[in-house]
């Protein structure tokens, strides 16, 4: 960043407010208690966020009748849910190139599955009136100057290879949908994909997980659990919770279980949010068909609108000692800057006029995968689901729905396909895990402007299983 871009940077985090802006922009509601006493319940969930919840609801709607309980450490959407892009997907496997990577026979039937996902997804939306800024603009994915035509021709191609309705654009046409200097090209996935409120949305799912009769307690974190003669015993501060089967939706976080932390890492991802764009400055960017992008960098950046006109720009990913899930250092200016630095890149017609409203980080669970696995404990009546990444706000209630069904033993498709019955490799632990994540951070910081030894070394950890430039 130069002195001048720093200058213009530090001006426009003036004023910004380190939290969330989907949660900071609503009002305050009351937690749902937090459980006082003892209970009993068929299912029980832990983590009230989108994989949570979605879990929930699912299980009440399949079988009104069957008791379910959610508890959550701190306040429903307090994780990952309370803090994404929330650019929606078709995808349930982190992108068709990444279903490619790892699930090479099943990739027809997993876009097939993608699609039924998001139109119940959908569907639920509409059925119960959630109020959530559904906004159905596709997505759009851009090339970085010439060199990123390839990866966007690409994508081009998978799109149509899978039954999905895409539109190659020029460089003249991609310029027509939003001004850049940067965007040589694109490839716009124009149904079924879009953007929405994440805080509305999380919201709206747990009123009507609460409505279908899910009993929720929030500030109730687990503390441990156990197996014993009466199902599994999950320990809260308040409280034993006894239940017949258990479906941990902790994510990043990777409660439950020590051996979750083995194979799923807390990566923080970093946002901000715009001031609302003036009627001016809205005519500099375009954008009037509004979808979610995504670019070809080796760091990739994505970016939205909200629905009065903020741009939300993303992708600056670091990891904190000990998969910390809260740094203090993430709440000052400091971390931003080089994420600010490719906005102004992007929309250089902003620099001197945009300020950040918001900037944030927040912890997404990272895995050789970058989807959803399941990890098994006590005979199967304990299962965890997560390992979200990316486009988990619609991915998440597939993933939860096939976790159900691995817990109630379903004889499905999906049960028996081969992302259900394997796992992610192993990361390793600490230190190594820290210094191995911070050279790799910056070398992707770094690689496309300065090459060198960085380009052997993404290449050395991509071998090992960690698809990074994806």
């Amino acid at each position: 960043m130069t002195t001048a871009d720093e200058s213009f940077a530090k001006q426009a985090l003036q004023d910004t407010v380190y939290e969330t802006y989907w949660l900071d922009s609503l009002p305050s509601i009351p937690d749902q208690p937090a459980l006082r006493k003892d209970i009993h319940c068929d299912l029980l969930i832990v983590g009230g966020g989108f994989c949570g919840l979605w879990a929930a609801i699912q299980a009440k709607e399949k079988a009104p009748d069957r008791d379910v309980v959610l508890i959550e450490a701190k306040s429903v959407a307090n994780g990952a849910s309370g803090r994404p892009a929330a650019i929606m997907s078709t995808s349930v496997m982190h992108g068709i190139d990444n279903t490619e990577r790892l699930f090479p026979a099943d990739v027809a039937e997993l876009e097939d599955l993608g699609r039924d996902n998001i139109d119940g997804f959908r569907q639920t939306i509409e059925r119960h009136s959630i109020d959530c800024d559904l906004e159905w603009s596709g997505e759009l994915k851009v090339s970085i100057g010439d060199e990123g035509l390839e990866t966007v021709d690409d994508e081009y191609a998978m799109y149509v290879k899978y039954g999905h309705q895409a539109t190659l654009l020029n460089k003249e046409q991609v310029q027509e949908e939003i001004r850049s200097p940067l965007f040589h090209g694109g490839v716009w996935s124009r149904n079924r994909s879009g953007t929405v409120h994440p805080g509305k949305l999380v919201r709206g799912l747990k009123e009507l997980a609460c409505k279908l009769g899910v009993r929720v307690y929030e500030q109730t974190p687990h503390i441990s659990n156990n197996l014993s003669s009466f199902g599994i015993q999950v320990e809260t501060p308040s409280g034993m919770i006894t239940a017949n089967k258990v479906l941990l939706a902790t994510n990043a976080f990777a409660a439950g279980h020590r051996k979750i932390k083995t194979r799923v890492a807390a990566i923080r991802d970093r946002i901000i949010v715009t001031e609302p764009l003036s009627a001016e400055q809205m005519e500099l960017v375009g954008w009037k068909n509004r979808q979610g992008i995504y670019d070809t960098r080796t760091q990739l950046n994505y970016m939205r609108l909200t629905c009065d006109n903020r741009i939300l720009f993303g992708g600056r990913l670091d990891y904190f000692y000990g998969n910390n899930t809260n740094p203090t250092d993430d709440k000052s200016y400091r971390p931003y800057l080089r994420l600010l630095a490719a906005f102004y890149q992007t929309f250089p017609q902003l620099k001197e006029s945009m300020r950040v409203s918001h900037a944030w980080s927040g912890p997404i669970g990272l895995t050789t995968r970058m989807a959803v696995h399941y990890q098994s404990y006590y005979g199967g009546n304990m299962i965890y689901a997560g390992g979200y990444s990316g486009f988990g706000v619609t991915a998440s209630r597939f993933g939860s729905r096939v976790g159900l069904a691995l817990l109630d033993r379903e004889n499905c498709a999906e049960v028996r396909m081969e992302f259900a019955n394997t796992m992610p490799n192993y990361i390793p632990p600490e230190p190594f895990r820290w210094l191995g994540a911070k050279i790799t951070m910056y070398a992707l910081d770094t690689l496309d402007e300065k090459g060198g030894w960085r380009k052997p070394w993404v290449k050395m950890v991509e071998k090992m299983g960690f698809p990074i430039t994806l």
